[in-house]
């Protein structure tokens, strides 16, 4: 029984008209509330437990859960007095823990309550007005911190997005009341920034991006008026209560008792920067939607009303949040409506969505299942990567056992089977390859044969690594010979990029490869040809080429988090053994100055035994002290030392992004205008058609357009947009990801970074800070003609004074006419050389 009523629960409105069924809601709950009156004596708290979770993680019910509360209200108060009071301390609990999903559910839940007569609706409006209160109160400039502005606008957010849920019962009991709260909610849109994240748009001169368009909370604010304006008619939410209003109404109604926020973070500094480095911190915390999911055809989009939207929006998010570990399909995937995308060029964002998903699928299954899985689209066969296998290079064979190469590999692994000491191996390396074939051969040779020993498991190439690895390590002093070690792994591995990424990241962990040669060996031109035709150089979970890159970013900044901790630890224990030195030195002093009169002589009171026993304790004390003061001086100076890696790690990764984007970018036109990569390549000789993102189609039946596909396939295929263009995207996606991805590395050491490289600064400013307004700088982008070129690199000025020109334009386009500038025009001359 006890696992019946859970299961009640947990279908619970499955098949109700508004989530498309045709089932009768209350004829569910019915049988529902039955069953959990006949276990209550018994399974009291696993029923309210149980009823709690189902409300935080199964969101869109919420309506239901609510009923049935207020049902059991009429038996028992005191149970939804508990419900009530449990529901406000996890409320209270999130925000001052900042849980983002738990504090906008449980608005929503409240709602629900309130909705089946279980909260005094004022309480909610209680509720509300300290929410609303608190966002004020942090755009304040005297009282607040504006760079807060993302908590001020989640705290508003999550009213708004609970209003569809529990707004037609507050205007309809409490009219005047919540016309209060919305007053303020208009007031404070009316002082809030608008929120715009517009970075590197300037580039794809993407309409959607234009300052001039609402953010999401405005988006928001508008449906709510729509709303507002038609009675407050939400036909997305269900609204089960109805069906029991006559039986609710008998109900007790409790209290919300108040709830308060956390105060504002006060700004401690005028310093612009700094202040970016607190915003971003906001950012981080309370991340915002930039704006709608597009995941609706135009033909259903347009029927739906802008709340119904917003709530399916909600839902579909909230399934993905609670639900996301569970997103398996046993590889079943109806294939043949994609065998289109084969016919794309290799660029286009289709065909290699495709491709990606099958060498993942791959990597969770094998080649074999998934090529029998396509079956119904033999075309797709082509987009499967090769079958994962070694290749090595000096594979016996009768036509080629006599090279070079072959013998000495034979040689080296005769010399490991025979267990010659390491020295052995390094001195034959010394004296009988590089000598003869150069120190390239070698490694060549070595690298090989020794990736080929440990091919056999994860646990081979550990053990090779670590008992040979001097051998590489001997052979790779510098950067470019660990270019070509990388290479060699590569070649190795090229039927297996992920393990060509575990066998690098391993060499990372065991300082044969260093960071920024991973990060040189990623930005070489074998590598950047490949950013637009596949998402592997930079997907985080794909164990591939910028993988590798990120795993090295990651690695270091980990060693600098374990630094910090060991030191903070070491900081707290030396003051220990401080006072326990200085307390074993005190006792001591004073155990010598106890003196008493032997034989007319002044002698120590204290016995000779329990003096030495002093004297050793406090030099055991001091010893211990001094001994943690040299291991704090010591992790203090590996600390400094791993800073100096990661700003030297970073100044080159964005030098390299700075370097590749100047060399492929299209010029600026001679009047300034940026260049529209989205536009189209003309010349690009295949098919023309609609480039539009996929979008996720109703079934036909349902009322699907006439002239669209499923899965985004259109009547004309093809992708219009060329490959350079293609390129440019990919790259510039890639350096925006990963900034926001590395973000809070990157503004420890933006003051390093914006003098170290040319226009670096304004760059950074709009990745990390955005806090320029447009004014100043669009007036000085005139000035960009007269840019003097520097060193070798750079004698053609029309490549540097293009990209200089587009990144001055994105910063003027970034922002909303702020008058807060982060650097001003001076700056910017002399940061960026400007004549």
């Amino acid at each position: 029984m006890s696992a019946g009523w859970r299961t009640l629960l947990l279908r619970i409105g499955d098949r109700c008209p508004e989530y498309g069924g045709s089932a009768d809601h209350k004829e569910h709950i019915e049988t529902c509330y039955g069953m959990l009156s006949r276990e209550y004596e018994h399974s009291r708290d696993a029923i309210f437990e149980f009823l709690l979770q189902c409300a935080e993680q199964l969101p869109h019910k919420i309506p239901f859960f609510g009923v049935l509360i207020g049902l059991i209200n009429l038996d028992n108060e005191d149970f939804a007095k508990d419900i009530v009071d449990t529901t406000q301390a996890n409320l209270q609990d999130a925000l001052h823990n900042e849980n983002r999903d738990r504090i906008r559910i449980l608005l929503r839940f409240l709602g629900g309550l309130m909705c089946s007569k279980v909260v005094v609706p004022n309480s909610i409006i209680e509720t509300f007005e300290t929410l609303l209160s608190s966002a004020a109160t942090i755009l304040d400039e005297e009282t607040g911190n504006p760079s807060w502005q993302p908590r001020a606008d989640f705290y508003v957010y999550c009213i708004l997005a609970s209003l569809p849920w529990g707004g037609p019962e507050l205007f309809e009991q409490v009219p005047d009341e919540f016309e209060r709260v919305l007053v303020g909610i208009q007031s404070y849109l009316s002082i809030r920034r608008h929120f715009d994240d517009i970075a590197f748009s300037v580039f794809e001169t993407d309409e959607g991006h234009s300052p001039n368009k609402k953010d999401f909370m405005e988006d928001l604010w508008e449906r709510i008026q729509v709303l507002s304006r038609s009675g407050w008619k939400v036909k997305s939410v269900p609204k089960p209560h109805l069906s029991f209003e006559a039986q609710l109404v008998a109900g007790k109604s409790h209290r919300l008792s108040p709830i308060s926020c956390p105060p504002p973070n006060l700004s401690q500094t005028s310093s612009e920067i700094l202040k970016g480095q607190e915003k971003h911190e906001a950012d981080l915390k309370y991340p915002q939607r930039l704006r709608r999911l597009h995941i609706f055809p135009t033909n259903k989009a347009e029927v739906m009303q802008p709340i119904d939207r917003f709530v399916v929006e909600e839902c579909i998010l909230d399934v993905l949040l609670f639900f996301n570990g569970w997103s398996n399909f046993q590889f079943i995937w109806p294939w043949q409506e994609w065998s289109y995308v084969k016919d794309l060029p290799k660029w286009a964002p289709q065909r290699v969505f495709v491709q990606e998903v099958l060498e993942r699928e791959i990597r969770l299954s094998y080649f074999e299942k998934i090529k029998q899985s396509i079956e119904d689209a033999a075309e797709l066969e082509e987009l499967l990567p090769p079958k994962a296998g070694p290749s090595f290079k000096f594979l016996s064979d009768e036509s080629s056992e006599n090279t070079d190469g072959h013998k000495l590999s034979k040689e080296l692994v005769g010399m490991i089977r025979g267990k010659k000491h390491l020295r052995d191996i390094i001195l034959w390396v010394e004296e009988q390859i590089i000598p003869t074939n150069g120190a390239e051969f070698a490694l060549d040779v070595v690298s090989q044969t020794l990736l080929d020993i440990g091919s056999k498991s994860f646990t081979h190439l550990i053990t090779v690594l670590e008992r040979y690895g001097q051998v590489i390590s001997k052979l790779c002093p510098n950067e470019e010979m660990q270019l070509l070690l990388m290479d060699e792994v590569s070649a190795y591995w090229k039927n297996s990029t992920q393990l060509t990424a575990i066998a690098i990241d391993r060499m990372m962990g065991y300082r044969l490869i260093s960071n920024l040669a991973i990060v040189k060996w990623v930005f070489s031109p074998a590598n950047v040809e490949q950013f637009h035709v596949s998402d592997r150089p930079w997907e985080v979970h794909s164990f591939v080429l910028a993988f590798i890159l990120r795993n090295a970013v990651s690695k270091t900044y980990n060693r600098i988090s374990d630094l910090r901790k060991e030191i903070q630890s070491l900081k707290k224990g030396l003051q220990g053994a401080k006072k326990v030195s200085a307390n074993a030195i005190k006792e001591l002093e004073e155990a010598q100055s106890v003196l008493e009169i032997v034989e007319g002589q002044p002698a120590p009171a204290e016995k000779p035994g329990r003096l030495r026993r002093l004297q050793a304790y406090a030099d055991k004390a001091k010893h211990e002290e001094v001994t943690m003061e040299e291991s704090l001086e010591a992790k203090g100076a590996l600390l400094a030392r791993a800073l100096e890696e990661s700003k030297d790690l970073l100044k080159l990764l964005f030098k390299r992004f700075v370097d590749v984007l100047t060399e492929r970018l299209p010029p600026v036109s001679a009047d300034g205008e940026i260049p529209n990569l989205r536009a189209g390549d003309q010349n690009v000789n295949f098919a023309g058609g609609d480039h539009e993102s996929a979008t996720m189609e109703i079934d036909n039946e349902n009322g699907a357009d006439k002239n669209s596909e499923p899965n985004g396939q259109n009547t004309k295929n093809g992708y219009n947009i060329g490959e350079l263009e293609q390129w440019c995207l990919c790259t510039l996606g890639y350096l925006k990801s990963f900034s926001r991805q590395y973000a809070t590395e990157v503004s420890i050491v933006i003051p390093l970074l914006k003098f170290s490289y040319f226009c670096m600064d304004i760059l950074l400013d709009q990745i990390v800070v955005k806090n320029v307004g447009p004014t100043g700088l669009s007036s000085f982008l005139p000035h960009m003609t007269r840019i003097r070129c520097t060193g070798a690199k750079y004698k053609d000025c029309t490549l540097r004074n293009d990209l200089l020109k587009r990144i001055i334009s994105l910063a003027c386009q970034t922002f909303d006419g702020s008058t807060n500038h982060l650097i001003s025009c001076t700056d910017l001359v002399s940061h960026s050389n400007v004549g």
